[in-house]
């Protein structure tokens, strides 16, 4: 019945089994029949006229008979009214009819709550779309294609959480791999890792107990997704306690998973995040990957188990420990364990670089000579008289090695000759011998010397050629830093005399420097006159004791008086011999790991020195700060000093020649009244008398006042250049005194000396002549007449009889005025200049010294700029330690798991 209702074939009740029938013919009669009962029920053929009236588009005559049901059917047919309103795009109306239906009708709300979707999406309402279809599936998730039909449009939409919404409840409900699948699809594409991990919680266990396959695909695909969020940490924790909550057990090889903790745990450790960030998550990173590994990670698994527990002991229960090395016992030993070892070495050393920090070149040289496990390395050492340096050369072929060296030298095989010494912080090409014998005598270089030597490359070999062990701590001072470069070790002692207690006592000594090397002997007979059996006698006594003490040594015996090409071959025999057994990947592992250990502790080291060193960086700058400016005082009191000084002199001068034309001026005045005759126009006279007296002014300055101020002015000169002289003198001694304190050429104070060109310059132009004064009015017309009228009564009766009285009187008016204020303007007009020029003696004297200013000040802003850097980095030393020992915690980590594994749940021997 509800097939037929959704389908609006409900009027197939009337026409089933009658053919050849028009619908509409029959249900009309039936109608009619109906209606003619006494209690007629009309609404059934009401509601199937509308199907059919439907059916053929006249939607008004099927709303009419719709609107008239008033049985059961009626909600039916309120749906089917709102579709007929949307077959006549009356969406408004149709909207308001879907929202009147009311019943209890599970499949009537799933097709109302799906016609409205499909109304919605007309309308372009996608929120009340996604309301719709979210309500559909709520209300009748099983209801065909209902699901589906949401998935889709929920793709297309791109409402993501919707989706993932969907696919998580529907997995859950169904159990259907097909929405796992769907689920899995929405996280490789990132649309998962905006939500709260623990919200797949319940999905991913269902799926575990389902298919473990596709578990670990989503489980996978959720951790990828998350690997760019603010979830990430909280992702890890979530699947580890999901995998903490079952028993994985390794019936089903997990092996997408087991990658997939590995390749996180390395990651943290990689040095991108602080250890605080992560360290609570990794006890139950590590166990639950422990409980899921390969058999090709239980290694590092459990490696790093056991890793964490002796770098943080209290993260890790005792069962867990305990599980984590039967784990390890039954482990594969680490395939890749040079490579491993190689690479946290070299990374270690880009650490330190970006930090500023170098490692001892040495132990990069090993370490790379190490990776070569074609060659077999043998150290060869001994007693000084032991005879080695005879023996290395006849292997040699060459007169190459000494007993006197103190370097340890290394002879390999090449096609050309390269000769290196390998300090701690550089490498050193040699070319000359004496530059080789030179270094032989520092006991802590290194010499690589590749040549072509046909030994060597036959046996493919690598020869150390050690210094000589002549008391108890020199083989442990020189040898720390090649010994374990070493594959065998090869102690020759001189077999023309007994072995001695001593020389017995310095082979053990080597041994216990490096225990797990083996150690082999050779004995050299050195005295070609020594009786044969006798020897032979000689050496079997001191092999049996060699045995006593080396049990497993392996003993040769070089003769002087054999020939070399058979000592050459026989050498290479015993060569082939103590190679057996050896697997050098595997003891190269342990080597490098040694050397990655030595690094660690240097860096550890470091960071102490590190902060002691910005601590007396700051103190020293500190006190460079006070001597600079120290400095800054005295070359101010210098400068002031030197101010005062030439400044003075000069005034001085000039002052002197004020008061001498203050002097001279009125009695050049007072003589020109000579020039009045008895002749002499009075009416005029006053004009010839100021001409003939700025002449003689002018005269006077330029013959008698400038030649002996331009003397003058040039002594002031020389002798301030002899003051300035002293200060550069001064200032000298000081730059000396401070580039000797800093250790550098970092102060040098340039004085300006073209300050005392310029003054020569100046005191040549302002004391030459024609210096062209304006002409001053010393005698007036109208001072002259008062002085006449006045006189005129007394001599009325003279002039007329005697003119020579008048002109008598005009010299001693002449002569007797007062020329000061006239004289004075004459005086300040001529010294202008000089007292312009005496304004910029400051500025000049400035000039001179300015550089030095420069250089103080500058200096003195890049002592604070590092005074400053230094304090920063202090500060964040001190404030942040983690910033430095992070990394290399996270080394010693990764280092001591590769120790581990290398060991296979042994412990490494810890070398001195």
């Amino acid at each position: 019945m509800e097939e037929r209702l959704i389908s609006k074939s409900y009027y197939h009740t009337y026409t089933e089994g009658i053919l050849n029938v028009e619908p509409i013919k029959l249900l009309s009669e039936l109608f009619i029949d109906e209606h003619q009962k006494e209690l007629p029920e009309l609404s059934y053929i009401r509601f199937a006229q509308a199907e059919v009236y439907f059916l053929n588009k006249d939607y008004e005559a099927a709303i009419f008979k719709w609107e008239n049901v008033d049985n059961e059917l009626k909600p039916w047919a309120q749906k089917n009214i709102a579709d007929a309103h949307v077959k006549m795009n009356l969406l408004a109306i149709a909207e308001d009819y879907y929202n009147a239906v009311e019943t209890d009708s599970e499949t009537l709300k799933t097709e109302v709550l799906l016609k409205l979707f499909s109304l919605y999406i007309k309308l372009g309402n996608h929120e009340k779309a996604v309301v719709s279809i979210k309500q559909a599936v709520d209300t009748n998730p099983d209801y065909p294609e209902v699901t589906n039909m949401a998935r889709l449009y929920f793709e297309e939409q791109q409402e993501w959480a919707n989706a993932v919404e969907l696919a998580v409840n529907e997995a859950k409900r169904t159990e259907s791999l097909a929405w796992f699948g769907v689920l899995e699809g929405y996280a490789d594409q990132g649309h998962t890792a905006d939500r709260n991990p623990s919200y797949f919680s319940e999905v991913l266990m269902a799926l575990y107990l389902k298919d473990k396959n596709r578990f670990e695909c989503l489980t996978t695909a959720l951790w990828k997704s998350y690997k760019q969020s603010g979830y990430y940490f909280t992702w890890l924790e979530e699947i580890s306690n999901i995998l903490l909550s079952t028993e994985p057990g390794h019936s089903y090889v997990w092996g997408k998973l087991s990658n997939q903790y590995k390749r996180t745990y390395f990651e943290l450790v990689s040095g991108n995040y602080l250890i605080k960030e992560f360290s609570y998550l990794i006890p139950n990173h590590l166990i639950s990957w422990m409980k899921i590994s390969t058999a090709s990670d239980a290694a590092i698994a459990s490696s790093a188990v056991l890793a964490w527990c002796e770098i943080y002991p209290s993260n890790m229960e005792e069962s867990t420990i305990n599980q984590a090395k039967s784990l390890l016992s039954e482990s594969a030993r680490c395939p890749d364990g040079l490579k491993d070892g190689m690479e946290l070495f070299t990374s270690i050393i880009k650490w330190a670089e970006n930090e500023g920090l170098l490692l001892d070149k040495r132990y990069q040289w090993i370490v790379d000579e190490l990776t070569d496990v074609n060659q077999y390395h043998l150290m060869l050492t001994g007693t000084e008289i032991s005879g080695k340096s005879s023996f290395m050369n006849m292997l040699l072929n060459d007169e190459l090695s000494g007993d006197a060296a103190n370097a340890a030298v290394l002879y390999q095989d090449a096609d050309n000759t390269n000769i290196l010494a390998i300090t701690t912080d550089e490498e050193i090409s040699i070319a000359e011998h004496n530059d080789f014998t030179e270094a032989l005598q520092d006991e802590q270089t290194l010499i690589a010397c590749k040549m072509p030597i046909s030994f060597l490359h036959d046996n493919q070999l690598s020869l150390i050629d050690a210094p000589g062990t002549t008391d108890h701590d020199i083989f442990r001072g020189k040898g720390k830093h090649y010994l374990n470069l070493a594959d065998s070790i090869m102690f020759i002692l001189n077999a023309d005399s007994n072995l001695t207690g001593n020389e017995l006592d310095q082979a053990i000594r080597v041994k216990d420097q490096a225990p797990d090397l083996p150690m082999h002997f050779l004995l050299c007979e050195m005295d070609q006159n020594t009786d044969r059996q006798e020897a032979m006698e000689r050496s079997e006594k001191i092999i049996s004791r060699i045995h006593a003490y080396f049990p497993d040594a392996k003993t040769f015996i070089f003769s002087m008086n054999e020939d070399r090409n058979y000592q050459i071959g026989e050498f290479s025999a015993f060569i082939s011999s103590i190679k057996k057994g050896h697997i050098l990947e595997e003891e190269r592992t342990t080597k490098i790991l040694y050397y990655v250990k030595k690094s660690l502790e240097f860096l550890h080291g470091k960071r102490e020195e590190i902060e002691i060193s910005l601590m007396n960086n700051i103190e020293w700058n500190e006190e460079k700060v006070t001597k600079l400016k120290g400095a800054q005082n005295q070359l101010g009191d210098i400068e002031e000093n030197s101010v005062l000084g030439i400044k003075k002199s000069y005034q001085t001068i000039i002052q002197k020649w004020r008061e001498d034309l203050t002097k001279k001026l009125p009695e050049l005045i007072q003589q020109s009244a000579e020039v009045i005759k008895e002749d002499s126009d009075l009416g005029t006279i006053h004009t010839e008398l100021n001409a003939a007296i700025n002449m003689r002014i002018n005269h006077y300055i330029e013959e008698a006042v400038l030649p002996d101020l331009y003397k003058e002015l040039l002594e002031w000169i020389a002798d301030s250049g002899r003051e300035l002289d002293e200060s550069r003198t001064y200032l000298r001694e000081m730059s000396e005194s401070f580039n000797h304190l800093f250790g550098e050429e970092k102060i040098y104070f340039e004085c300006d000396s073209q300050v005392l060109n310029d003054w020569h310059r100046d005191i040549t132009r302002m004391t030459r002549k024609n210096i062209q004064l304006t002409n001053a009015a010393f005698i007036t017309h109208y001072s002259i007449s008062p002085f006449l009228w006045k006189s005129a009564g007394k001599l009325v009766g003279a002039l007329a009889k005697n003119k020579e009285a008048i002109h008598h009187k005009y010299k001693q008016f002449v002569e007797g005025k007062d020329y000061s204020k006239t004289t004075q303007i004459i005086i300040d007009e001529f010294l202008q200049p000089f007292e312009i020029f005496e304004k910029s003696l400051e500025r000049d004297i400035n000039m001179f010294f300015a550089d030095s200013y420069k250089v103080l000040s500058e200096t003195l802003t890049e002592t604070y700029d590092e005074m400053e850097a230094n304090t920063t980095v202090l500060s964040e030393m001190r404030e942040k330690p983690e910033l430095y020992f992070n990394p290399i915690s996270l080394f010693e980590i990764k280092l001591r798991q590769y120790e581990w594994m290398t060991t296979a749940g042994e412990r490494v021997y810890e070398k001195n």
